[in-house]
């Protein structure tokens, strides 16, 4: 694996970020996207009914949860280029698969096994890029990730429907199956820089940030390589802390996917309406990951995380009040805004606090945090309509911004150095 990029190299180097990462990263995501549209329909076509055809939707983020943890494993193991690799290869056969299934049952496994293959893809890009990228450009780099993402699966669904308009819904795995070779392709061509190889480190053992130490915790050496038993008892508390800020910020992010459709559908307006406001949502959350990203860098992430969780809060909380496509437009495009401002932020933190020894199998850990409170933002909404109040689950989506923010606020300084301008001093990064 490639070492840490000079101080004084570009931000985005074309050959180790741009190609390396960023590239990848669209293709795949457009490919993925593509497809998020018209799982359940397929799975209708296959003899589901709605609620299977909700469960097989739903499959997707299910094989993510349950492969994070593997995931690790394997980068670790494996480095984290050639499990890119391996996950674009099994995501070609998946979509494949899902295009030919003759039976329900195929085509579930088919959507499992690639969300399997985009949690080993996810997890493999970012612990490559927090290897090669200094911790004060560490930020600007993964929020454009996940601008790049987003952007990916946002485009992904209008080129899906061109494909779909010239032919069948099996054109779109097709699509999905190409999108995945297409990155693999990449990944093989552009090979490492073998100028920027290095020796791997001794570890960095995560720990609370004492002043005057430029990253976390005292160095200690591990001959073995390392277990996830032991990545999880070395770093439990870390987890148990600021894991539930990971938890809090994740639900709130993953409840802004739910709530607009549902609430569209709750004030009765058509469905494409429902479906522009949404896309106008999408469209402000992605003009801000880049400024994201450079406050993270100069301000330090409390700049970022607090404020975002905040509207998002006061996003949600208006939302139950908005009685027309306007106002609900205009309360989609605060929770944009929050969203975009929030845009590489669990990334960031994640890298910041993870060690140079079993990084990966860290990250895992850190992305499983991270997609359960994803999954869990939409149950919160759901239990309230359970309830019989869709307004009162939305209201308790809303209330976990604040906390969010509450538990970033306490949990980020003792963490990691890069919390604020004042605990980079402290360490020595400022003058």
């Amino acid at each position: 694996m490639m070492g840490p990029m000079p101080a004084d190299a570009p931000l985005f180097p074309l050959r180790t970020v741009v190609l390396g990462a960023f590239v990848p990263t669209f293709v795949f995501d457009v490919g993925v996207g593509a497809m998020l549209p018209v799982v359940a329909p397929t799975a209708t076509g296959l003899g589901a009914s709605l609620a299977v055809a909700g469960v097989v939707a739903a499959l997707l983020p299910v094989g993510q949860i349950l492969t994070d943890l593997p995931a690790g494993a394997l980068a670790d193991r494996f480095g984290d280029r050639r499990a890119m690799l391996g996950a674009g290869g099994v995501a070609a056969v998946a979509f494949a698969t899902a295009a030919f299934a003759p039976h329900l049952l195929t085509f579930a496994a088919a959507v499992l096994a690639l969300g399997a293959a985009s949690a080993v893809f996810n997890l493999a890009r970012h612990s490559y890029l927090t290897e090669i990228t200094p911790p004060l450009r560490r930020a600007r780099v993964l929020s454009t990730l996940g601008g790049v993402h987003r952007i990916g699966q946002f485009v992904g669904p209008f080129v899906g429907a061109l494909v779909i308009h010239g032919g069948d819904v099996r054109g779109v795995y097709l699509l999905g199956a190409a999108a995945a070779v297409v990155a693999t392709a990449v990944l093989v061509v552009v090979r490492e820089d073998p100028t920027a190889r290095r020796q791997p480190a001794v570890g960095m053992i995560s720990g609370p940030v004492h002043p005057g130490r430029p990253d976390s915790g005292p160095q200690k050496t591990h001959p073995q390589r390392p277990t996830l038993r032991g990545v999880l008892r070395e770093h439990r508390r870390l987890l148990a802390t600021l894991g539930t800020a990971v938890l809090l910020v994740a639900a709130v992010r993953g409840a802004r996917q739910t709530v607009i459709p549902l609430w569209g559908e709750h004030l009765g307006l058509d469905p494409a309406v429902t479906s522009l406001i949404f896309g106008v949502a999408g469209g402000v959350d992605m003009l801000l990951f880049y400024p994201a990203g450079k406050v993270m860098d100069r301000m330090g992430r409390l700049w970022v995380g607090v404020p975002a969780m905040l509207v998002m809060g006061i996003a949600l909380a208006l939302l139950p009040l908005t009685q027309s496509a306007a106002s609900l437009a205009g309360a989609a495009a605060l929770l944009g805004l929050g969203n975009g401002m929030s845009s590489g932020i669990l990334m960031t933190l994640g890298s910041d606090v993870s060690p140079a020894h079993g990084r990966a199998r860290f990250l895992g850990l850190w992305r499983v945090l991270q997609d359960s409170g994803t999954a869990a933002g939409p149950l919160v909404i759901s239990a309230g309509a359970a309830l019989g109040s869709l307004a009162l689950g939305v209201w308790a989506a809303a209330v976990l911004g604040p906390a969010a923010a509450a538990a970033l606020g306490r949990w980020v300084p003792r963490w990691t150095v890069h919390a604020n301008r004042t605990t980079r001093r402290r360490a020595g990064l400022l003058t």
